[in-house]
């Protein structure tokens, strides 16, 4: 093929983002070639870049010649970074070198600029760095995009990144919930809280949509689009991974698990429904109890901004958590009392907060440097002989709990009861 028509970057996979960041590349000045699994797409994308008078190549990157055999095991899209590197095989015989390069925050970045997570084959990222570079998203120190290292890490990242993400966004769902539903706060005066809170330390791309979101209004009836939208959540299921691997990995995830919770329960509608009926039937008076004329509404719109903190990380990237940050830890104890006052209205009021309520229950765990886990362990000694450290002294230990309870008189008759009660509520 003539040089003219060989390309030095081809990307595989033309879904939403992938076509989107494919128009990205010549227009930046890039010659690039696409693959999809399924031609349709392959069509779509070509397409659309004749009308926007933008070159691509269409056959399966063989500009790149010759095409690599792509074993579909799995698709090459949203994979975990733990599964990546067997999604492709290779039979070259003239070499081709791949990378992942995951985009955020959206499609409507991947066409103009978004932040870039490359992983793979350094040798390929360096081929082609300067086109990645030209093609992220660019801010005051440079363009948007880190080499994450070999395999599948950048995809791990992109993973992670999602299910923080998806946290964030429960947190400011709920956020708009207690300030509509408790005080009493119009989608106009969201918008313009909003609008305020992305001008200080909650500045924020999700920030500053939400606030764009209020502003739109209805065009087949009366009001805002926001509330005729139906309340049931799409998903993923990268958001699902993250929290696959934090139980691997032992970390916990609170606000992140709380938040699928949310989607799981809003997909749920018509059994929602159907509970809220029988419920009122039942003599529960309303859904959510508007408290509005209670409140003072300017306190709570503070209270709920100081509820959303801000990370801060950038101060010290080696951080095991920001609470242990001198400068955060300050942060949470002058807004914690803010916290609490946001959850306990929105627990008066009946509106569910899972993702603040798990936020504030990571908090006060993580604080203390004594927990009831103690007790937890003698239980799961008692049995299942699983053995116990003490804080005294060094070593392993096992205790026949039962038969020293019974010569002791105390016996164990209400474990069962409370055993029952747990299970009623797990």
């Amino acid at each position: 093929m003539e040089a003219s028509a060989l390309s030095r970057i081809g990307l595989a996979g033309l879904a939403v983002m992938g076509q989107k960041l494919a128009l990205n590349v010549p227009e930046k000045g890039f010659q690039i070639s696409v693959y999809n699994r399924t031609t349709s797409k392959v069509d779509e994308t070509l397409d659309r870049a004749h009308r926007e008078d933008r070159p691509l190549h269409s056959q399966g990157l063989r500009p790149l010649h010759p095409t690599p055999q792509i074993h579909h095991h799995r698709p090459l899209g949203e994979t975990s970074g733990t599964s990546t590197p067997s999604a492709v095989s290779m039979k070259p015989v003239r070499r081709v070198c791949f990378i992942s390069a995951w985009g955020s925050p959206g499609a409507r970045k991947a066409r103009h600029g978004p932040s870039l997570m490359p992983g793979g084959s350094f040798e390929a990222y360096n081929n082609i760095r300067d086109i990645l570079q030209r093609v992220a998203a660019h801010v005051d120190d440079g363009p948007c995009i880190t080499y994450i290292g070999e395999g599948g890490s950048g995809n791990f990242v992109k993973m992670v990144h999602n299910g923080i993400e998806y946290g964030d966004m429960q947190l400011i769902s709920q956020a708009y919930d207690v300030l509509k539903h408790v005080g009493g706060v119009s989608n106009a005066e969201l918008a313009e809280i909003f609008d305020e809170w992305n001008k200080g330390e909650l500045e924020s791309f999700l920030v500053q949509i939400t606030a764009d979101i209020f502003k739109v209004k209805d065009e087949y009836g009366e009001g805002e689009l926001v509330d005729k939208i139906l309340d049931k959540t799409g998903m993923k299921g990268t958001r699902k991974w993250t929290i696959q691997q934090a139980a691997e990995l032992l970390v916990a995830a609170l606000t992140i698990a709380a938040s699928l919770d949310c989607r799981y329960l809003s997909g749920l509608k018509e059994e929602r429904q159907e509970a809220a009926k029988v419920l009122k039937e039942a003599g529960l008076k309303d859904e959510v109890q508007n408290v509005g004329v209670h409140v003072d509404k300017k306190r709570l719109i503070d209270d709920v901004r100081q509820a959303l903190i801000k990370n801060a990380y950038q101060r010290n990237p080696n951080l095991a958590s920001l609470v242990v940050d001198p400068e955060f830890a300050r942060e949470m104890v002058q807004r914690q009392a803010a916290w609490r006052r946001v959850v306990g209205l929105a627990i008066s009021a009946g509106i569910s907060t899972p993702g603040m309520c798990a936020s504030l229950s990571y908090f006060d765990t993580y604080r203390r440097a004594r927990l009831p886990a103690n007790l937890v362990q003698a239980q799961r000694d008692l049995f299942g002989a699983h053995a116990y450290e003490r804080i005294d002294r060094p070593g392993s230990f096992h205790t026949e709990w039962t038969k020293l309870a019974r010569q002791t008189g105390a016996g164990v008759g209400a474990f069962n009861s409370a055993a029952a009660f747990c299970y009623l509520f797990v």
